[in-house]
């Protein structure tokens, strides 16, 4: 039986205008045990200015590892998402952020296709999708990185297209990682879903929609940046565990809500029910 963990990512401190170290404390202070925080190339002001949790791809990834050592919690993973379909982006932001991970520890860089350009047709995408996940993989590969696909897209949002994006290259490194909020949203069973995929997970992304967002958005939109708090929703966490603790690998639950006090009852609900 796989080991099933608590983590979350640092979107939970989004709005409350701190870096990334604060978020770290903050997340260890609550009680997680992991944390998967977001990785972006080049410079932006909010987060140089200490605004906003992201981390540049340019400054040392010891940065990472040093703040997480210091709370003493442990990375799941980083949030890397850049368009696949896109390669003049995808390709160097996605090998970057394999270097990135194996620097500062992160076993798993996370992304997904990304929204296409209005030009290019299907067949075209899913080659340029090959050309990106190859490069990426062969980065991966040689540092035992996983590349973990979300569904989250035009192509991923059903269990077809995601298996046809992982099937584009032969590569060991390339796992999913399954987002329960949004395989929701696009329409689909998130447990038949997850079920399906159980055997190739590398990281989990633990998302639970509202009553209110599942009446209004479920079957119209392909995923949403986060939910609100594990247990406040509609998603069934005693099923979702039992599948990944039937897994051939251990995982974590990596949380996706928008504030503090759903980062906090998010971890109350998940800990009673692990």
């Amino acid at each position: 039986m796989a080991k099933v963990g608590i983590g979350i990512n640092l979107e939970f401190v989004r709005h409350d205008d701190k870096p990334f170290e604060w978020g770290v404390e903050k997340a260890a202070a609550l009680g997680y045990e992991y944390v998967e925080p977001m990785v972006h190339w080049g410079r932006e002001l909010l987060s140089e200015a200490g605004y906003f949790h992201s981390v540049s791809m340019l400054d040392d990834p010891y940065r990472i590892k040093r703040a997480c050592a210091k709370a003493g919690v442990k990375l799941s993973g980083l949030s890397a998402h850049t368009p696949l379909v896109k390669p003049e982006i995808g390709v160097e932001y996605l090998k970057q952020a394999v270097r990135f991970a194996a620097e500062c520890g992160a076993p798993v860089v996370n992304t997904d296709e990304g929204p296409k350009q209005a030009w290019t047709s299907e067949t075209e995408d899913f080659v340029l999708m090959k050309y990106t996940l190859h490069e990426a993989a062969m980065l991966a590969e040689s540092r035992g990185i996983w590349i973990g696909l979300e569904p989250h897209q035009q192509y991923s949002k059903q269990p077809d297209g995601l298996d046809r994006i992982q099937a584009l290259v032969k590569s060991p490194a390339i796992g999913i990682n399954f987002d329960t909020g949004n395989s929701y949203l696009c329409g689909q069973d998130p447990y038949a879903w997850l079920q399906r995929v159980r055997d190739r997970l590398v990281h989990v992304h633990a998302k639970d929609i509202s009553v209110s967002q599942s009446g209004s958005e479920r079957g119209k939109v392909t995923g949403t940046p986060v939910g609100c708090a594990c247990g406040a929703g509609v998603i069934d966490w005693k099923r979702v565990i039992a599948i990944c603790r039937a897994s051939q690998r251990d995982l974590v639950l990596s949380v996706e809500c928008g504030t503090v006090p759903q980062a906090e009852a998010s971890l109350r609900h998940l800990t009673r029910l692990l």
